[in-house]
């Protein structure tokens, strides 16, 4: 939206010093600096409102006895992290750039429905919310419509094939397989991020730091001398979608400074699933998909220590963890909560630097 309007002060006026908002990286920083500013600005006001109307956590019967003294901490701080990324974003990205708008889509269709789990929690004092099959149906749909709009807009081969990290000249062409494959990333990278944010600060670090590494593969991917210098496929339009992933890492450090332990707000399924799916979404456009699930190692781990739980528990009748997901089986062991959450940062950023080689060992 400013970008417009400093276009055409420089045009208009000859003022050539709007011409720095032309550039990707410049308006990926005003990005960063404009959503954690509204956190800065918004964020306390925003934490004595969820308190005063008791929108506050519930915590699982069954879950870690230390979990507690959670009770009372507002929730469903991610409408706040929702607003400022599209708020950020809509300011400062190409609003004619079709990849923004699918990004825009995706993110606040799941939010949305993050958002009714959320008030089903607190409406029925159910920590259950609206149901494991209400909500997969709700976000397969999202998910779905975000598929076919990519599929369908695509203007080369390149968008709708599968690339493989560290092989430079091999894609392979899915067809409708596209489809099916971006449904996947959407609805598990969502669904993942929820499983993984169970502690203070454990999910959202870890989405900074992926969401900051795609920004760099989206401005190589929509740039024609990097991408071919990287051996990667050029797709015209994909580098506007940086403005997006620093937007993204803005609002997610302003969360940060009052999710961090002792958290004073969480961001509820409102902030996890639209988080998810953003980078799910972003991930897709970039066309690595493979490369997420490195980058996104922790939610993948978290993930399966709950899918290979509740098989275990069903087939043979025991537990392979003391609890599902894997943070809180560290718990059970003794493992206070800012240890699990930081030795889990530090492997999220070893997993992020090995997911960026990939650019150059092909």
């Amino acid at each position: 939206m400013l970008t417009y309007l400093f276009e055409h002060l420089a045009r208009e006026y000859g003022i050539g010093a709007f011409n720095v908002f032309r550039y990707l990286t410049f308006r990926g920083i005003c990005g960063v600096l404009t959503a954690i500013g509204i956190f800065f600005v918004f964020g306390p006001r925003v934490i004595r409102k969820l308190s005063a109307h008791q929108i506050s956590q519930t915590v699982r019967a069954d879950g870690p006895p230390t979990h507690a003294g959670k009770v009372g901490t507002p929730t469903m701080g991610g409408a706040l992290i929702l607003l400022s990324v599209l708020l950020s974003t809509l300011l400062w990205g190409d609003l004619a750039n079709r990849f923004i708008w699918v990004i825009l889509f995706t993110t606040t269709a799941f939010g949305v429905i993050g958002w009714f789990d959320d008030y089903r929690k607190l409406a029925d004092a159910n920590p259950r919310g609206m149901g494991a099959r209400n909500k997969f149906i709700c976000q397969g749909v999202a998910g779905l419509a975000a598929a076919l709009f990519l599929y369908h807009t695509a203007e080369s081969a390149a968008e709708t094939a599968l690339l493989l990290p560290l092989f430079k000249d091999i894609a392979l062409p899915l067809g409708w397989g596209f489809v099916v494959l971006t449904w996947l990333v959407i609805v598990g990278s969502s669904n993942a991020v929820n499983l993984t944010d169970g502690l203070d600060g454990l999910a959202i670090m870890p989405t900074v730091m992926v969401a900051g590494a795609l920004g760099i593969f989206a401005y190589a991917t929509g740039n024609a001398i990097y991408s071919a210098y990287l051996g990667i496929p050029y797709i015209p339009g994909a580098g506007e979608v940086l403005v997006f992933c620093t937007t993204l890492v803005g609002a997610g450090l302003g969360f940060l400074w009052f999710n961090t332990y002792p958290a004073q707000v969480f961001m509820g399924d409102i902030g996890a699933l639209s988080l998810g799916a953003a980078i799910g979404v972003v991930a897709v456009i970039v066309r690595q998909e493979i490369v997420l699930v490195i980058m996104g190692g922790v939610f993948v781990v978290e993930t399966v220590s709950v899918i290979l739980q509740v098989a275990s528990y069903k087939l043979v009748g025991r537990r392979i963890f003391r609890m599902a997901p894997l943070h809180h089986h560290f718990e059970l062991k003794g493992w206070p909560e800012p240890r699990v959450v930081v030795r889990l940062w530090i492997i999220s950023l070893i997993l992020v630097l090995v997911g960026l080689s990939t650019l150059k060992i092909r």
